[in-house]
């Protein structure tokens, strides 16, 4: 086993050890890099993956019961983010970039040869990883780690989350297509090479794909040219036992520290010792989001936990930019300026100068102008993550929605206000799985439930940051839970944030609401969805990329009748929210709010 961090560091970290917190993450980011760049083969998303599962790590560190199993539980949560990554992927596939311009650093086989200086078979078995399917990807990137050493197959079957005898089946099967592609890659080497072969593949677009090494792998068994190409094959047990991790590119845990200068060998941050955090305490939303082929810094967030919702107390960042807490895919950020709670006396005289569209909503805070964008924008509903929107009414005709924001706010006397001031729909708890936001456990969530229910309002569930379709995850209990006890939740309301900025995003952000939809059958709510890079650069998408992605998921989720709602994050283009926000001041949309304007 390669040398990893003990029991006793996994201990003194859960408790919150800054020095302790580094060396895990210093210690298991080969491993965890080494799963995600097998299991994603050629694909740019490596490094994405990568840190989403650290700040999940992080996040809920505090929450392991058992440090024994630290590893193990480090490893599934690292398949669960390569098979949600495969999934979004098969709902907007990427192509890959051409070989004659891609980056080295997004393909890891290319990495591992170059690192590793594999020759011979060794060669031919990493270059075959890219013919594999994404199952056997996957599987293999826990087998090779299994026949290196580092991982037991106990550990496999946990993360995989089958039977042993099932999970020997699947890996006898991932092993016969991996020497099937080891073939196919000798006989496209060859030399002097094959004609028929040749005329076979002169469409082939060279992308190693299933079909394709079908084709050839047939082609190879009946060609007396080709058919050597079976010979001698040595065992890839034999190939792989001994290779030691593929480490993290030369310099990236150097570059973890924040404003730079720690070293390497001492993970390099002391993350913790620069915000003084307790992680059992839950004081701390984010902590690691580093890309770990680019090797860009570290971000790291701390929230007050009692604070509103949206009101980062501490931010050591890499940029001035708000301070958001982790994505994931997907989370969502933490930058909404704290609204002044005032009295203020209604005046709906404002007209609205826009096609209002039912579904279209926006999440406000208090700025200048606030009632004139409202009307301006042709927004049909808002709401301000509180019970009363006293300090913020809208226009005559636009909904205010009120939220029973966290478990403090589940008084009789709230619950009540909410009503007086709603329209006929109720949110629940924001954010329950975060802390710094509702920071509630599934038991506390369910105990307040029949307080909101019996207001008689259209009910929306609890809004998770993020595994709204993860069976196990903080949601899906939750609505475990609900059934089982009989409780009522009307629709399912949901918060995304992607850090892919390309024409992809579109696709994962809808694939996300199809899945959450599919898993519950009930109507859906999106209360805040939007594209921010927490950790890497740039943290914004430029203009162009912000209308095309509010044009691509608007349009979907206006043609999905089960979408009853959806709101953008958030209304105000003002200070820190400038980058993504939709309105200057009450008359004066950015690009991204002219297109939001014409949506619906």
């Amino acid at each position: 086993m390669a040398d990893q961090p003990d029991i006793a560091t996994v201990i003194a970290a859960r408790a919150g050890d800054p020095a302790a917190v580094d060396r895990l993450v210093a210690g298991y980011l080969p491993l965890v890099y080494t799963i995600v760049g097998r299991a994603l083969e050629g694909h740019a998303d490596v490094d994405d993956v990568v840190q989403e599962v650290m700040l999940r790590v992080l996040r809920n560190l505090g929450d392991l019961r058992e440090p024994e199993s630290f590893r193990s539980w480090l490893v599934a949560i690292t398949v669960r983010q390569v098979r949600e990554r495969f999934r979004t992927r098969r709902g907007a596939p990427d192509a890959l970039v051409h070989e004659d311009v891609r980056d080295p650093g997004a393909d890891f086989t290319d990495l591992a040869i170059t690192r590793l200086e594999l020759s011979g078979q060794r060669r031919e078995t990493a270059e075959a990883t890219r013919w594999l399917d994404e199952e056997n990807r996957e599987l293999l990137s826990l087998w090779w780690l299994e026949a290196s050493g580092e991982l037991t197959r106990d550990e496999i079957v946990e993360a995989t989350e089958v039977s042993r005898p099932h999970a020997a089946v699947r890996i006898q099967r991932m092993k016969g297509q991996l020497e099937t592609a080891r073939v196919v890659v000798r006989a496209l080497a060859a030399q002097p090479p094959c004609p028929e072969l040749r005329l076979l593949t002169v469409h082939w677009d060279g992308v190693p794909g299933a079909l394709w090494r079908k084709r050839i792998a047939r082609h190879t068994r009946d060609c007396p040219h080709c058919i050597p190409a079976w010979d001698n094959l040595v065992a890839a047990e034999r190939l792989l036992a001994g290779l030691a991790l593929v480490p993290a590119p030369a310099g990236v845990l150097g570059k973890m520290a924040v404003g730079g200068g720690a070293s390497a060998g001492t993970g390099g941050a002391h993350l913790a010792a620069k915000i003084g955090f307790g992680v059992s305490q839950k004081v701390l939303t984010a902590a690691l989001a580093t890309t770990v082929v680019a090797g860009t810094a570290t971000a790291v967030v701390v929230y007050q936990h009692d604070d509103p919702p949206r009101t980062p107390t501490a931010a050591v960042l890499t940029t001035s930019a708000p301070a958001p807490r982790p994505s994931t895919t997907p989370p969502s950020p933490s930058a909404s300026p704290k609204p002044t709670p005032s009295k203020t006396t209604r005046k709906p005289a404002v007209v609205i100068t826009a096609t209002a569209s039912r579904k279209k909503g926006v999440g406000v805070w208090q700025f200048t102008g606030l009632e004139a964008a409202l009307a301006d924008v042709g927004a049909g509903w808002y709401y301000n993550w509180r019970s009363t929107n006293d300090a913020m009414p809208g226009p005559a005709g636009v909904q205010f929605v009120p939220m029973i924001r966290a478990k403090g706010d589940a008084t009789d006397a709230t619950i009540a206000k909410a009503k007086r001031e709603s329209g006929g729909e109720l949110l629940g708890f924001n954010e329950p799985d975060m802390a710094g936001q509702a920071d509630m456990s599934v038991g506390d969530a369910l105990a307040a439930w029949p307080k909101l229910q019996a207001t008689g309002l259209r009910l929306g569930s609890p809004s998770v940051a993020y595994g709204g379709d993860t069976p196990g995850g903080w949601l899906d209990t939750f609505m475990s839970g609900a059934k089982q006890k009989g409780y009522r939740v009307d629709f399912i309301t949901l918060h995304w944030y992607g850090s892919d900025f390309s024409a992809a995003a579109v696709g994962q952000f809808l694939g996300y609401v199809d899945a959450v939809h599919k898993r519950y059958g009930k109507p859906i709510w999106v209360t805040e969805f939007g594209l921010m890079n927490f950790s890497g650069s740039p943290k914004y998408p430029s203009a162009a990329q912000l209308v095309t992605f509010i044009k691509g998921a608007t349009k979907g989720m206006q043609s999905r009748s089960y979408v009853e709602r959806y709101a953008w994050f958030g209304l105000p283009a003002v200070g820190d929210s400038a980058a993504f926000g939709l309105y200057r001041d009450g008359d004066s949309p950015t690009a991204a709010g002219e297109a939001y304007k014409a949506a619906g």
